[in-house]
């Protein structure tokens, strides 16, 4: 066991030795393979903090049911009962104009705005949940409370959370294709530079082979290089990722202020960070282990 552990360090000393030796390569390579690391991650930081924004927000069907001005204090809590008797209604929440005139208030710039008004101009607001989502039911829905007396308006909220839902579907199945194809890219690159490196040692390994060497003990070195190859280019790519999130958070962050909101693109926590290097360093051993296979399998051919 002890014999093992060694040959297992050696190798491993061996290759960061051989990476220190060449630092313009691997820098090189390393920096390939972030760059195709970082472009699935800046998508997955994207997705996710889209998804973070909008989590907030229900996605269960509502519809927003305005009063006329002109409706008295105790119509509005009437028509909530009413609302409540109908089918297709799960629940009904009232919200009095003054309530929602002083939500308004809070936001930065309407104070003044609303003091010039004098009166309120917001009417009371029911927001109505349906038992059933589906667009037919909705619609039906909707012409029932329009129908009923007072109602001046009807709204879907949830519209737009299932059309963002939609599009983050549709934006985590793109990320996910291009992770797919970037870690192929990755396989392929370490491939290429295993497959150099074994021409560049082939005599060595002919001999090693003659005297007794395992395959195993042959393709350790090369194990090492691939995964060591992975592990730096998931590294450089959580780095070129991070140092765009950085970059990018200023200018969003001067724009959003004058919003009143203090919204940042979040950076990767370091779970996440650990997994990319990880899986790099998985996909860099997979394009070893189909190099030097493929060399050795040629070599005993012979």
């Amino acid at each position: 066991m002890k014999s093992f552990a060694q040959q297992h360090w050696l190798s491993f000393a061996n290759t960061l030795r051989k990476l220190a030796a060449t630092p313009f390569n691997t820098l090189f390579n390393s920096l390939v393979i972030g760059v195709a690391i970082a472009l699935p991650t800046g998508g997955y930081i994207a997705l996710d903090t889209l998804r973070d924004v909008t989590g907030g927000f229900s996605g269960d069907a509502q519809l927003s049911v305005f009063m006329d001005l002109q409706a008295k204090s105790g119509d509005a809590a009437e028509l909530q009962n009413k609302m409540r008797k109908l089918p297709r209604v799960a629940s009904v929440r009232l919200i009095p104009r003054e309530q929602a005139l002083a939500k308004l208030k809070e936001t930065e710039g309407m104070a003044d705005v609303i003091a010039n008004l004098g009166a309120n101009p917001l009417p009371d607001a029911l927001v109505v949940t349906a038992s059933d989502s589906g667009e037919a039911a909705l619609g039906k829905l909707a012409a029932d409370l329009k129908a009923m007396p007072q109602v001046a308006q009807v709204q879907l909220d949830s519209a737009w959370v299932r059309r963002m839902d939609a599009l983050l579907r549709l934006g985590r199945l793109a990320v996910g294709s291009l992770a797919c194809l970037l870690a192929f890219a990755l396989v392929v690159v370490t491939f290429n530079t295993i497959r150099l490196q074994i021409l560049t040692q082939r005599d060595e390994i002919e001999v090693a082979k003659l005297i007794g060497a395992t395959n195993a003990f042959i393709r350790r070195p090369f194990f090492y290089l691939g995964s060591l190859q992975g592990v730096l280019g998931g590294i450089a790519g959580c780095a070129i990722a991070e140092a765009a999130i950085w970059l990018l958070n200023r200018p969003i962050l001067d724009f959003v202020r004058q919003y009143g909101s203090d919204f940042q693109i979040r950076l990767l926590p370091v779970g996440d960070v650990l997994l990319i290097v990880a899986m790099a360093g998985a996909l860099g051993w997979l394009g070893a282990l189909l190099s030097v296979s493929r060399h050795l399998l040629q070599i005993d051919q012979k």
